[in-house]
């Protein structure tokens, strides 16, 4: 045997268990009909929240960028990669985010492993994390020499337990602020209570809230109302923002001490003139115009209620991330295939982003949909269950 014939095992285990990832190519700008292998489908799976990802306005502010600034910035942040326009976004973000400063990084995913190791770096320090959180969070802790302790998903008694039995120098609780693949919302209210009451640090990944939760969408600190009791805040513009990056937001003194021991930061080339400039075109947008925040939620009850009347299960989500449970990957993995065949582009999500026995179509609502867009992709949805023998 070859000694990587274990790739070719592991790669038809996958294909046998319907957990090949079968990667599509999108041919067009991100929208609510975008060309994906050569065809054109109703977008139902990007992040695409407010349309952003191909919105005039943020186009021609990253031209000019280029223009002004060049592609790249050539260097770290730390050494000479801070453009003028990192400080512009970084105080937009703050004013944004209503904390004191923040700090942009190269992307979410690269945010979350920025600030776990600096934060507790040591075996004296102790991690709490929910059981669903994202794989940039997990990445991060598995950084650390932290004890980490895992709670049960969004159960404040299993945390309050692991707060009692397990002390440290320092004790970093994190979670979801929104959970990416079920929709759900984390209890923040209870979240900074028990923060507070065994003196540890929360750290909030909103990357599903900016741009949706909240006024103007400035995320789950302000959908609850506890601006200034969240001690860090992780955010991404590949989301609703539309571009690429991320970012961290939360008092003065942890910008500078992230400048400082945030081995991304100083180790990694800035983010792009284009991606930069584009952001803060979609801040200022958010800033000054609620509207699409609103059309979001509007498309999203809209597609939810509908979804429930025809008989899907779409679990328990409170925001416009749209579950459609199936249970068993192969199945998932068919229907994604029939959709794309109708011209729906909604891809199934199986082990191990989801436990086993929870695959599903995770559908994702836009801004850019139109209600006839809504329309049409429930009528396939409910032609394709009826097919399947899921209604």
């Amino acid at each position: 045997m070859g000694k990587l014939d274990f790739l070719t095992e592991e790669i038809e285990a996958l294909k046998k268990d319907g957990l090949y990832n079968i990667i599509r190519v999108i041919g067009s700008p991100q929208g609510a009909w975008t060309e994906v292998d050569g065809k054109k489908v109703l977008n139902m799976c990007s992040n695409n929240y407010l349309g952003f990802a191909n919105h005039p306005e943020l186009k021609k502010k990253a031209i000019e960028a280029i223009e002004l600034y060049g592609v790249g910035p050539a260097a770290v942040r730390s050494i000479a990669g801070t453009m003028h326009l990192h400080n512009i976004l970084e105080e937009k973000l703050a004013k944004f985010k209503k904390t004191e400063a923040a700090l942009s990084l190269q992307a979410g995913f690269i945010a979350n492993l920025a600030t776990i190791p600096a934060i507790i770096p040591s075996e004296e320090d102790v991690v709490f994390s929910d059981e669903l959180n994202h794989a940039s969070i997990i990445d991060g802790i598995r950084l650390t020499k932290a004890k980490r302790v895992v709670y049960k998903h969004l159960d404040m008694n299993s945390l309050e337990d692991a707060l009692k039995k397990n002390t440290g120098r320092r004790k970093l609780i994190v979670s979801d602020g929104v959970f990416s693949m079920d929709g759900d919302i984390a209890p923040l209210p209870e979240l900074v209570e028990l923060a507070e009451k065994y003196e540890a640090l929360l750290m909030i990944d909103d990357a599903h809230g900016e741009g949706v939760l909240g006024d103007h969408g400035r995320g789950i600190s302000d959908h609850f109302g506890l601006h200034g009791r969240v001690d860090i805040e992780v955010g991404t513009m590949s989301k609703a923002f539309g571009v690429v990056g991320g970012f961290v937001a939360g008092s003065a003194k942890l910008v500078e001490f992230l400048k400082q021991k945030s081995r991304p930061f100083l180790f990694s080339s800035a983010t792009t003139p284009a991606d930069v400039a584009a952001v803060i075109a979609a801040v200022d947008i958010l800033e000054n115009d609620d509207t699409l925040v609103k059309k979001l939620w509007d498309n999203a009850k809209y597609f939810k209620g509908k979804m429930k009347e025809i008989g899907f299960d779409i679990g328990h989500s409170q925001t416009p991330i749209t579950p459609v449970m199936l249970g068993e990957a192969k199945l998932a993995q068919e229907f994604s295939k029939r959709l794309f065949d109708e011209g729906i582009f909604a891809q199934s999500i199986g082990y191990p982003t989801v436990p086993k026995g929870k695959a599903r179509i995770r559908v994702m609502i836009s801004a850019a949909h139109s209600r006839e867009d809504l329309d049409f992709a429930l009528e396939k949805f409910e032609k394709i269950g009826k097919e399947l023998g899921v209604l």
